[in-house]
């Protein structure tokens, strides 16, 4: 009786190798690739890590500020440098861990907001999202300042309670 061998399982995370000479291997597809190609998969949602191929480190968050920094560079930059400076300033302050909590929680508000909006626009025929798009520097205007409104509510609430919690009032 022969047995039927199963394919291998593709692992849940794909792993990529960065060696010293600044390559990245990818070790699903046995090739190397640019850090073009690893945006890529981070657009595609594709789950990844980056390691260093001698010591095993996880390099994923390296690379993923590499490639903010390069998109930052070319073409319209989405921060100012105010907004920059602010973020800098933030590295070594109390508040450090929470801003970080707080910025990534309204990036994926904004980007649920965004999916939906992609969702409900599926059903929009041409004349329609004609339509939309002549009216969306005022729509987003408003939507923005909604979101920016609720985003400064939920940061001073925030505020409030761990003021609170150490007995001060603002």
């Amino acid at each position: 009786m022969q047995s039927k061998k199963a394919p291998a399982a593709k692992p849940a995370q794909r792993v990529i190798k960065k060696y010293p000479n600044r390559r990245l291997y990818d070790t699903d597809t046995s090739t190397y690739i640019t850090l073009a190609e690893v945006k890529h998969l981070v657009m595609d949602s594709e789950p990844f890590v980056v390691r260093d191929a001698k010591t095993n480190e996880d390099l994923t968050r390296s690379i993923l500020l590499q490639i903010i920094l390069e998109e930052e560079a070319g073409g319209a930059p989405m921060f100012s440098e105010v907004a920059l400076a602010n973020i800098i300033r933030f590295y070594g302050h109390s508040a450090q861990g929470f801003m970080g909590t707080y910025l990534e929680k309204n990036v994926q508000a904004f980007t649920d907001i965004q999916a939906k909006l992609a969702e409900q626009s599926k059903t929009v025929s041409p004349e329609m999202w004609a339509q939309f798009m002549s009216m969306q520097n005022p729509l987003m205007a408003g939507m923005m300042g909604n979101y920016v409104e609720q985003s400064k509510s939920m940061f001073d609430k925030v505020q409030e309670q761990m003021l609170g919690a150490f007995g001060l009032k603002r």
